[in-house]
């Protein structure tokens, strides 16, 4: 560590000598590329030693563990009361109240809505058993008219007709033995009447006798031929068409009592899920009013989420009473003592050498000369979006740095620097980063030499932004040109076109 320390004071007096060498040679005549005087330019000696390969980023001290209090009432409202901040809570305490007026206002409005809306559910529910009762009363009379009008088609064909045939024909016979009985009578009068025992008017009664049989006899003889061939057909029309206009009736009966059934019953299902919307609405409302109260879920420091947040037009407004707030705005943290975090922004230029689990060193301006240590934790998925809107060509992934061990003094909201140990690299040489530069393609350093400062071709392995591995061409001990001397027009533009050596930290050749 002492000697680490004693070689960034030496690379911080060799930078102010080279600013110093850079102003003198811009004054002076124009630097060519080639041999360089010694007294021309600061120089820097080849070191070997532990060279660590890392990443320094500055960052933000966040708690890993925290609650997040939240407005959860719909719209916008009002904050009426608020605790310090900074406090210190137990669990259940009083948070934040917000307004409720207006929710109370609406939660009167919303029971009057499901008063009404239970009598037409209970309305409905009543309504339905009617109807169910009612039709079945009017199936089961058209199912008993259906009935009857097949019984009474059976019974006119197996009772009545036969009946009625039979005294018919009953009544033909007994006409025709009294039309013979007459007509005797008639003959043995016509016999008395000449041997002068009876008088005219006797044989007239007998012969008008006899000619009422015969009419009676025809009468019935023609009432036989109606009943069978007139009154028994329409009977038998009028009794067939009966019982296919009960059954007609019956199947109307029965499809009429069954719409009117289901009409009942998704008028009542419309009732119930209108009754239950008004009183899912009325629970809402319930809810909200209750949210308007934010109590402490647990014990613990109260933080003010506006001071842990900004963007790109400053700091945000402090929380405070009277403000108006939104639905799902973060109003309050209740960070977890001891479980911190530090969130940095790695640049994607070295994204493929962070990887979760190395290790970190981490430091603050609020607690100088301690030490805290860490691992990466997390590293997002896609760039910073608000890094991205802002600058379209930076791409930076937020990156999670779990503190471990005593965290004490740290508190949320603190800039810290987080230094990433990527590797470590034993008994290696290496110069400062800008002793490299490139000449006809090839990276090269000015070495000292008997006649000045000279150009020597070297293999470069990774760096740290600060000093550059050196893994071929130069020797420990050696001096080099800690500012090379500036190229020409076209060393410029073939240093533009091959890769420079001042690139990300682990860049190699």
């Amino acid at each position: 560590m002492k000697k680490r320390k004693a070689l960034i004071f030496s690379f911080i007096a060799v930078v102010i000598i080279a600013f110093g060498s850079i102003w003198m040679a811009l004054s002076g005549p124009s630097a060519l590329p080639g041999a360089v005087e010694p007294e021309q330019r600061a120089v820097f000696e080849v070191k070997r030693d532990d060279l660590t390969i890392s990443v320094l980023e500055a960052g933000t001290v966040q708690a890993r563990d925290q609650v997040v209090i939240k407005n959860e009432v719909e719209g916008r409202t009002t904050i009426l009361s608020l605790v310090e901040e900074g406090a210190h809570v137990s669990k259940g305490d009083l948070l934040v109240e917000l307004d409720a007026s207006q929710l109370q206002d609406a939660l009167v409005d919303q029971q009057i809505r499901v008063q009404n809306a239970e009598a037409a559910y209970i309305r409905s529910r009543e309504n339905l058993e009617v109807i169910r009762n009612q039709a079945r009363s009017d199936v089961e009379k058209a199912q008993l008219d259906a009935q009857f009008a097949v019984e009474d088609l059976r019974k006119y064909k197996e009772g009545d007709y036969p009946k009625q045939l039979m005294e018919a024909e009953s009544t033909i016979t007994i006409r025709e033995e009294e039309l013979r009985r007459a007509q005797d009578k008639l003959e043995w009068s016509r016999v008395l009447f000449k041997e002068k025992y009876i008088s005219q008017t006797e044989l007239q009664a007998d012969e008008l006798a006899a000619q009422k049989a015969q009419l009676d006899l025809e009468l019935a003889q023609a009432e036989l031929d109606l009943l069978k061939n007139y009154s028994n057909k329409r009977k038998l029309d009028e009794l067939e068409s009966q019982v296919s206009q009960t059954a007609m009736a019956l199947e109307r009966a029965e499809r009429k009592a069954s719409a009117d059934v289901v009409q009942a019953e998704a008028e009542l299902r419309a009732k119930d899920s209108e009754y239950r919307r008004e009183e899912s609405k009325l629970e809402k409302i319930e809810q909200q009013i209750a949210k308007t109260r934010l109590h402490a879920p647990k014990d613990g420091l109260v933080v003010y989420a506006t001071s842990a947040q900004a963007n790109w037009r400053g700091n945000v407004e402090p929380l405070d009473e009277g403000q108006e707030v939104r639905e799902r705005q973060e109003l309050i943290y209740l960070p977890a003592p001891d479980s911190v975090k530090a969130q940095i922004k790695v640049h994607e230029s070295v994204l493929d050498q962070v990887k979760e689990g190395l290790p970190v060193r981490i430091t603050t301006n609020a607690l100088p000369g301690r030490i805290f240590q860490g691992r990466v934790a997390f590293i997002a998925p896609l760039p910073d979006a608000m890094s991205v809107w802002l600058n379209p060509d930076l791409k930076v992934y937020n990156t999670d740095i779990y503190l471990e061990g005593d965290v004490a003094g740290l508190r949320t909201g603190m800039s810290c620097q987080a230094e990433i140990l990527i590797d470590e690299i034993e008994d290696a040489l290496f110069v400062p980063l800008q002793s490299v530069t490139v000449q006809e393609g090839r990276r090269v350093v000015y070495v000292e030499s008997a006649h000045g400062y000279v150009p020597r071709p070297v293999e470069i392995g990774r760096n740290n932004r600060r000093m550059v591995h050196i893994l071929d061409g130069l020797e420990e001990g050696e001096k080099v040109l800690l500012s090379p001397p500036l190229a020409t027009g076209s060393e410029r533009r073939e240093k533009k076109e091959n890769e420079s050596p001042v690139a990300p930290p682990g860049m190699n050749d």
